[in-house]
């Protein structure tokens, strides 16, 4: 091999160092989040993140924007794209219920609501979820207090299940059980 010549794994973005973060933040949360740590874990040395990041204050911050987008891009967007209303929020349950890492990092942002650059991300958040489960009822035919008060319902159920299951590591169920239900969510909280 040539000794000029890199291993592509040490030509790091700074989007590898944001999933490297967000990886850490789902598995150890945010105070684990460390520039030595990750830098061990990609097997490079601190120089490639200082390359793309001042401090690991700007890291966090760009890993949160990541994580926030992705709930953007890849969730709110498609979902809204879906001709039908009411098809949306079993089509929403459904996607959602199988994407763990999203889920784990929220969990571990809920423990960290006392950090000064967590608290407007999940604020953030939290206000779009709400705008977005509020409109869908909206639009699948609920009066605008109801459908207020059903994506209120939703949300909380959405965040005390992670809270139990990631927080409190209970309910531990089966995946069979686990589908079974999500589908009693579905029918549950959507309307008829």
């Amino acid at each position: 091999m040539n000794a000029s010549a890199k291993p592509e794994r040490t030509r790091l973005s700074a989007e590898d160092w944001e999933d490297a973060a967000l990886r850490l933040i789902a598995e150890q949360g945010v105070g684990a989040l460390a520039v030595e740590a990750l830098a061990r874990q990609l097997g490079v040395t601190k120089g490639s993140f200082y390359w793309h990041f001042r401090t690991r204050e700007a890291l966090l911050q760009a890993a949160l924007e990541r994580w926030e987008q992705y709930g953007e891009k890849e969730v709110i967007s498609q979902i809204e794209a879906m001709p039908d209303p009411r098809a949306r929020l079993p089509e929403l349950f459904r996607r959602v219920a199988h994407e763990l890492a999203p889920h784990r990092v929220y969990a571990a942002l809920l423990k960290a609501l006392d950090h000064p650059q967590v608290v407007p991300v999940m604020a953030r958040v939290s206000q779009r979820r709400m705008e977005f489960l509020t409109n869908i009822y909206r639009e699948a035919g609920l009066a605008p207090d109801e459908a207020l008060n059903r994506a209120r319902l939703t949300y909380a159920a959405y965040v005390g299940f992670l809270q139990l299951n990631f927080t409190l590591g209970l309910p531990r169920i089966s995946h069979d059980e686990f589908d079974a239900y999500v589908e009693h969510m579905i029918r549950t909280l959507t309307p008829a």
